[in-house]
């Protein structure tokens, strides 16, 4: 892949962020969501690439844009594999909680799973630790693990999980451990990016989300160095023969950073929509100017880039079908 593609996507990820922003805090979750598709398609359009969306928006009869298998890109190669979420965290920008962002991850043609539209079981820790963690470890033998290879005693790690009924147990274990526990309502791509900053001050993130958000971050870890482990959880029989028309030959195998991410490259890229512990949310500045804040990760080189840029809203060709006034209030 050509190196230039890591600020190419960036710009994408920055389109579709300024135009899901505006809907921060609104309660209209399936808004945001289409302001962001349809401006990071847009912007696809301009990306000198040709790639194949093999996680997107959901099968060709379920989304009218970046859907599974349609091709992004001007021009003829090279030939990637595209992983989208123009809106990772519908509810949390809806809701006006943290960690709403747009993320792209893409590989050589063939490199990234083609995870199926369902839960996986995940794990995922920084550098420091990296290797020496195992998914089907108990917690606690985990946070032993994590807690020596990041100089901590376990009672300073945190543990960030998805609050569910599901993790009740989870949840109740890493306490009895005596480890913190920072409990999340959505967006799990971002948790699990934040293990490989110490600044965040997030050692692990576990439990059970969604698949393909799952490869998503898998391909953010690989340029990081941290790690991922995951393990498909097909809940019906449908869901289990769909893994194995999908490719999948054993549905629920332990899935690791190899399997996830195939090769040595991969580019992740991220804008904030709203503010986290990683990046900082869009902030309209007034004069029709926003900020934003993007991280873009590459693995073959291990470049982690952070981008600020300010726009000026009305010369974005993808934010056309916006109607802009002094307020600038969409719509």
């Amino acid at each position: 892949m050509e190196r230039e593609l890591t600020l190419e996507l960036v710009r994408v990820t920055e389109a579709a962020a300024l135009a899901s922003a505006h809907w921060m805090g609104r309660g209209k979750k399936m808004e945001a969501d289409e302001a962001a598709t349809n401006a990071m398609r847009d912007m696809f359009d301009s990306v000198a690439m040709c790639g194949t969306v093999v996680i997107g928006e959901g099968e060709m009869d379920e989304a009218p844009m970046l859907y599974i298998g349609e091709k992004v890109g001007c021009a003829c190669s090279p030939k990637v594999d595209v992983a989208v979420d123009p809106l990772e965290g519908t509810n949390i920008l809806a809701k006006g909680h943290q960690n709403a962002m747009s993320v792209i991850a893409i590989a050589d043609h063939g490199n990234l799973l083609h995870a199926p539209d369902m839960y996986m079981q995940k794990l995922a820790v920084g550098p420091r630790a990296a290797g020496k963690v195992h998914i089907d470890d108990p917690i606690e033998r985990t946070l032993e693990i994590v807690a020596k290879a990041n100089n901590k005693r376990i009672s300073d790690c945190t543990v960030m999980i998805l609050e569910r009924p599901r993790h009740e147990k989870l949840i109740e274990a890493v306490r009895c451990a005596g480890a913190r526990v920072r409990l999340i309502g959505d967006g799990d791509v971002a948790a699990a990016i934040n293990v490989a900053f110490d600044f965040t001050g997030i050692d692990i993130c576990v439990g059970s989300g969604g698949a393909p958000e799952g490869v998503i971050a898998a391909a953010a870890l690989k340029s990081l160095g941290g790690e991922m482990q995951g393990r498909l959880l097909p809940e019906s029989e449908e869901e289990y023969n769909r893994c194995l028309k999908m490719g999948l030959s054993d549905p629920v195998k332990i899935l690791y950073m190899d399997d996830l991410v195939k090769g040595d490259d991969a580019i992740f890229a991220a804008t904030g929509v709203t503010d986290g512990e990683l990046l900082k949310g869009v902030r309209f500045l007034g004069g029709d100017r926003a900020e934003t804040t993007s991280l873009v990760t590459r693995a073959k080189t291990g470049t982690v880039r952070t981008i600020k840029a300010i726009h000026y809203l009305p010369n974005k060709p993808n934010l056309a079908h916006e109607c802009f006034t002094n307020s600038y209030i969409i719509r």
